[in-house]
Formats: C-alpha cells, sequence, structure tokens
C-alpha cells in the first residue's frame, strides 16, 4: 500500500473523467453550422476551455435579453418558469451537462422545496437560459469539455473595432455580405441618443434580437467615450436627430 502511494505521488492522479467542472456563460455568435442558428459559447470556469452549444433563435434571443439586462414589458417563458419556481419555493440548485451524443448536449435541472429534491430533462438552451434568471451553477463533466471543447484565445488590440464584442457576454456582429448588396447605415454610425430611441422602440414592438444589439453598440460608444455625458461622437450620425 505504501508502495502504490508513493508511486502515485510520483507518476501523478489520473484525471476523472466523470468529474465535474463549473461553465459559465461567455457569450453568442452566430453559428457557422447550421442557418438561423446560433453558438452559445460555455467556459469552464477559470480556465480556457470553451463549448460551443448550437441552439435556435428563440433560445439565443432568451439568453441575449438577459445577458443584456433587458426589462421587457410582459414575462417571457423562461421568466415565468423562474417566477412560478419561486412563489412555491422551489429552487434551482443546477444545471448538469451530463452527456454528448450525435451533436446534442443532454442537460438535467436539480429543483429543491427544502423537503424533496427533484432532476428533470432539459434542452441545454433551456438550462441555461433559467439558470441566468436564477443564477444557479451550470456544470458539465471533464470528459465533455475535453470532447467537445477548444481553446480559444482572443487578444484584439487596445482600440480595435474589429471583433471586440466577441468575448465578454456579447452577441458578435457578423458582417459577411457587407460587401455584397448597398446596407442602411450601421448603428454604429448612429448617435447615441437616436440609438435609445431605435433601442426603446424595438422592446415595444418586443423585437428582443434587434434590442439586444442595439444595447451592446450602446454599452461600447459609452464606453468609448468614457461615459463622458455631452461629448457628440465625431462619425457620421442620424440626419434624424437634426429634427428633435
Amino acid at each position: 500500500m505504501d508502495n502504490d502511494n508513493i508511486f502515485d505521488s510520483l507518476s501523478g492522479a489520473t484525471p476523472d473523467p466523470d468529474e465535474r467542472v463549473r461553465l459559465k456563460v461567455l457569450g453568442l455568435s452566430y453559428s457557422q453550422i447550421s442557418n438561423g442558428a446560433y453558438a452559445l459559447i460555455l467556459s469552464e470556469i477559470d480556465g480556457p476551455i470553451r463549448i460551443p452549444v448550437v441552439i435556435g433563435a428563440g433560445e439565443a434571443q432568451a439568453i441575449a435579453i438577459r445577458m443584456e439586462g433587458i426589462v421587457t414589458p410582459r414575462p417571457m417563458t423562461h421568466e415565468l418558469f423562474t417566477s412560478l419556481g419561486r412563489a412555491f419555493g422551489i429552487e434551482l440548485q443546477e444545471v448538469f451537462i451530463y452527456r454528448f451524443e450525435d451533436g446534442v448536449f443532454y442537460s438535467e435541472l436539480t429543483f429543491s422545496d427544502s423537503e424533496r429534491t427533484v432532476t428533470i430533462d432539459s434542452r441545454t438552451s433551456d438550462a441555461v437560459a433559467i439558470a441566468m434568471r436564477t443564477g444557479a451553477p451550470i456544470y458539465t463533466t471533464r470528459a465533455i469539455l475535453e470532447e467537445t471543447g477548444f481553446e480559444m484565445e482572443i487578444n484584439p488590440a487596445p482600440g480595435s473595432d474589429s471583433d471586440s464584442d466577441e468575448e465578454g457576454g456579447a452577441i458578435a456582429n457578423g458582417d459577411k455580405d457587407s460587401d455584397t448588396h448597398p446596407r442602411e447605415p450601421r448603428l454604429e454610425n448612429y448617435s447615441l441618443e437616436e440609438l435609445r430611441r431605435t433601442l426603446d422602440r424595438l422592446i415595444e414592438k418586443e423585437e428582443y434580437e434587434e434590442a439586444s444589439k442595439v444595447s451592446e453598440i450602446i454599452r461600447l460608444k459609452e464606453q468609448a467615450r468614457g461615459k463622458s455625458e455631452g461629448e457628440e461622437p465625431t462619425d457620421i450620425s442620424d440626419p434624424s436627430d437634426s429634427n428633435s
């Protein structure tokens, strides 16, 4: 036994493939695999590994709304689910992504009402959307992380505009067809006042996916200006500002 222990200490313990790894939501990106789909990027806590989970536009919208802190006029499905649980004293303990098979991630939700604990099956996109609203931790196994994950190191130069929103919990803006046909003035060239009016209109019309993009542009512009009010951007502004 003593010799075995010495052996283990010299060679190092073999990682347990079932070891649980905690994840965080890193952001959303347009999927390169499926048309009209998005990739939800999950990242291990304090580690370089990312997991891309292909999800639909509706689920991406629900996650983007939470990431951007947008308050919807009426509760959406995941807000309703969360409110119902709280009303009956049911707490989401954790989300566990426990299997990956044929390109599909399988997840389960563990709930507790202080008297009993129940685990139910869930789509990963729904599970993550609910976890974001309750603050519940998200876990997976080391084996899934190694099978599906990749390392991504993005260190844009300070002040760089290209792909600056791919990290940090935002939807990456794709400009693939920017050269294929004329486009309306870019939202980035609108003034902050016009962007805020546009955001209000989109939320009122419940176009939350577009609203999340506008919200992110507002955040970046305010950050670039150092949140110093009173300074107008020197780039091209929407002519409608003069009609206020």
